[in-house]
Parts: C-alpha cells; sequence; structure tokens
C-alpha cells in the first residue's frame, strides 16, 4: 500500500488531528487503487470540506485563498506563462502586479516546483491557492488553445472533414497512400512542432498513443508523464507514419512492433531519438526516447552530484578493477552518468569498449557495439568477446541475467574494470537483485567497488 505520511498534505491534517490512522489507511487505498488526487479523495470520503482544505493550505503557505472565474483571467493575463509551462507545472496566472505573477498551482504544497517555476519565468512568483479543479479547468480550456494550430494543420492535411464517429471514414483513413500522408507539409510542421516542444520542455520521453475516441500526446519530464492538449484522433495515423518514415521503418507494416532511431536538428540543437512501435487494439502506440548529445559534453561536476557523492564516484572509477553499477528508473539518466564516467576514463593509455542496447551516442576514442540478439550477439556473448580483445575498461549497459553477471564478474576478478547499470530502487536493492539473479555472494562482496542509486 502506498506510503502518505510524508505527504505534505496528510501531514498538515494529521497535525491538526483531522485524520487519524485508520482514515489515513483507507485513503492510502484509495488513493492506491484509483490514482485520484488526494484532496478529491478526502473531501469525497467527508473528512474535510474543500474550503477547509484550502485554507489549511493557504495558512501553511502563508498566502491567501482566492476566488477567480474565467471571466478575471483576460488575455493579457494568461499571457504571463507560456503554454506549455502551464501545462508542465499544472499552474495558472491570477494577477500580474509589473514584474511579479501571481500564480495558482494544482499543488501548491511543492516548493521545489514553486522555485523551479520562477526560474523558468524569469519573474517573481507569488503563490497563492485557488481550486485545484479549477486550476485544471483552465489549463485544459485555456492552455489547449494556445498550444499551437491543430486546427489549422488538420485543415490543411485535408482531414478536416472526417467524421470521428463515421467508421467509413475511419476505413478511408487507414486506406490512404501513408506515404503521401506522412510527407504532406502540415503533417511535417506538426511533428517538427512537437518534438521542438517535447526538448525545449526537458522530457526524457515523447509518448503517441491512440485510443478509441482520441490521441493523446505525452512527455515524460523529471520522471512524470505531462500530457499536451490532445490532438484530433484522425491524426493518429498520419503522425504515427511520419515517425516510422523518419526513422526508416516499414510504414506498411502495422503488425509487429518495430525499432528504429531519428536524428534531428531542432533549433540548431543536434538530438537522437530512439523509435519503438508496438501494436495496440487501437493503433500503433509510438515511443520516442530522447538522447540529446550535449549530455555526451557533460563531466561529472556537471551533472548536481553533492561534492562528497561526486568524489566518491571519481574515486571508484580510477579503481583499476571491480564493478560499478548505477540504479534507477528509466529516464533518470543512467546512461548520461556512466558516459560522463567514460569521458573522464577516456584517455590514450586506456582502451574502453562498450556493449549496449542500442548504441545510444557515438564516442569518440571508445569501441561501442551494439546488442543483436537475433544472431546471437547478447551481452554476455559480446563480454566473452571483450575479455579477448585487451580491454581496460568495459561499459556493459544493463546487466539483465545471471549469464550477463557472472561474465562481468569474471571480467573484473581478470583485471578490468566494469561500468553497468541496474533496475532497482536503491542503492542496497542491487546486493539482493544480484543474489535473487543467482550470484554468489562472496563474488560480489570482492568485485562490487559502488553503487549510485539516482531518480
Amino acid at each position: 500500500m502506498a506510503d502518505l505520511t510524508g505527504d505534505p498534505l496528510i501531514g498538515l491534517l494529521r497535525e491538526r488531528g483531522m485524520i487519524d490512522d485508520m482514515q489515513l489507511e483507507e485513503v492510502s487505498a484509495e488513493h492506491e487503487r484509483t490514482g485520484r488526487p488526494l484532496y478529491q479523495i478526502l473531501v469525497d470520503y467527508g473528512l474535510v470540506d474543500k474550503e477547509t482544505l484550502l485554507q489549511i493550505m493557504a495558512e501553511h503557505l502563508a498566502t491567501e485563498v482566492v476566488h477567480v472565474t474565467e471571466d478575471d483571467l483576460t488575455p493579457e493575463v494568461l499571457e504571463a506563462i507560456p503554454a506549455s509551462v502551464a501545462r508542465m507545472y499544472r499552474c495558472i496566472p491570477v494577477a500580474v502586479f509589473g514584474n511579479t505573477v501571481q500564480v495558482a498551482l494544482a499543488n501548491p504544497l511543492n516548493p521545489e516546483l514553486i522555485d523551479e517555476l520562477a526560474y523558468t519565468l524569469g519573474k517573481e512568483v507569488q503563490v497563492v491557492v485557488a481550486d485545484p479543479d479549477f486550476v485544471e479547468e483552465i489549463i485544459g480550456k485555456k492552455y489547449a488553445e494556445q498550444s499551437g494550430a491543430v486546427a489549422d494543420l488538420l485543415k490543411e492535411a485535408g482531414l478536416d472533414q472526417l467524421d470521428e464517429e463515421d467508421e467509413g471514414s475511419q476505413v478511408e483513413l487507414t486506406a490512404l497512400d501513408l506515404s503521401d500522408v506522412a510527407d504532406s507539409a502540415p503533417i511535417v510542421k506538426f511533428v517538427n512542432l512537437v518534438l521542438q516542444q517535447a526538448i525545449q520542455d526537458r522530457a526524457s520521453d515523447i509518448h503517441f498513443e491512440p485510443f478509441e475516441d482520441c490521441f493523446r500526446i505525452r512527455y515524460r519530464v523529471d520522471g512524470a508523464l505531462y500530457e499536451m492538449a490532445p490532438p484530433p484522433k484522425q491524426l493518429a495515423v498520419p503522425v504515427i507514419s511520419r515517425i516510422k518514415v523518419m526513422a526508416d521503418l516499414d510504414i506498411a507494416e502495422r503488425r509487429l512492433p518495430q525499432d528504429g532511431r531519428i536524428s534531428v536538428n531542432l533549433g540548431g540543437k543536434l538530438v537522437d531519438l530512439r523509435v519503438s512501435t508496438l501494436p495496440t487494439q487501437f493503433g500503433e502506440s509510438v515511443v520516442l526516447r530522447v538522447l540529446d548529445r550535449s549530455a555526451l559534453m557533460l563531466d561529472l561536476s556537471a551533472l548536481g552530484f553533492p561534492k562528497n557523492i561526486q568524489e566518491y564516484v571519481e574515486q571508484a572509477i580510477e579503481q583499476p578493477n571491480g564493478i560499478f553499477v548505477v540504479t534507477g528508473p528509466t529516464g533518470c539518466g543512467k546512461t548520461t552518468t556512466l558516459y560522463s564516467c567514460l569521458r573522464r576514463l577516456n584517455r590514450i593509455e586506456s582502451k574502453i569498449l562498450t556493449v549496449e542496447d542500442p548504441v545510444e551516442f557515438d564516442i569518440e576514442g571508445i569501441m561501442q557495439v551494439p546488442v543483436h540478439e537475433a544472431v546471437g550477439m547478447t551481452f554476455a556473448n559480446a563480454l566473452r568477446a571483450f575479455l579477448r580483445q585487451d580491454p581496460d575498461i568495459i561499459m556493459l549497459g544493463e546487466m539483465r541475467d545471471l549469464e550477463t553477471s557472472q561474465v562481468a564478474i569474471q571480467a573484473s576478478l581478470t583485471g578490468h574494470l566494469v561500468l553497468s547499470t541496474l533496475h532497482t530502487n536503491d542503492a542496497p536493492g542491487t546486493v539482493t537483485r544480484l543474489i535473487d539473479m543467482g550470484v554468489e555472494p562472496f563474488l560480489i562482496s570482492s568485485t562490487l567497488l559502488a553503487v549510485l542509486a539516482q531518480r
């Protein structure tokens, strides 16, 4: 069950004796089951009314509760926050006074969010408390309209006459020449705008998801998914076809998963995108992993590690042998950290080999090998071949199974430094995970140099 004891809102209610352990357990169970916002559950369960809840948050933030209407939000006020920022931070401007913007957030109890918002806007931010439902409603209405000329693009593409409820129209759309549709100027422009917005918002992944009644586009930023204003459902096939053309995939194959790669220049910035398609009930789902080449230029000192952790990492990767592991969830920057380590170690006197699935960036001076399981080039087989290539340092994309882990340990025992990643929740979980794979504990203790967990 989700642990909500550390949630700021729950903490405020417990301080005031407004929720007991049994009620908290019920709220936690409902939150875990439905994923609904906590304030909605608290109000629906009758534990507190919405007005009291807003007042408690305002008192905690030393601010006030504002009751604004849609008419109060003039175009001049709404322009104070760009649409992309409003959608990312789930906030709306309430008033503007010179260089100060009064802002209401869907989650006002996140101080880091407030600081980051002020930095992004380049203005002084004064937080006020408003009904979160109203904030979300305004974001959906006002900032969806500013999110781009989706209707104009649809009209230019000749798809504006298609009726979403008309099955015949949908059949006609899927029967179009996909290549011609994908190369049409409006679709090309729309896809480029989506990619550019995602890069600007520092997204690590871009999701294109077709459903029965809608076509959803979401970005993952700092581990959380944010939805952009949904484009019309009729754009699903042309947009996904355009991405497949850019990735040089088989545009006619819509029954099997495909993987590809796109290199684009957006705003003078060269970005690689790893493409994965997955057939679903209502069309192909496409996920793009954003691989920012500027990450290659990052030194360890630029990653924002605390000084003591940075020194420990630098000390670990300078060892002549052993295993250094980076753990964390998808999109947390494990690869960026490892590449920064390799950049530090990439010297003329060291031979470095990497095996990756796939090779995300090309690094000068380092031999990089892509995994190709269809022909037998697995992580384990590549590692065995590496040991005959006289390497000093080996980077292993991921320790996935016992065989791979055993070869990595063998490499470290024979005088090689091995850098790798592992999917665990925290640093101590790495040892548990390796034992669970079947690695002998005495081998772990004799080879594991350090584990870095990040999110």
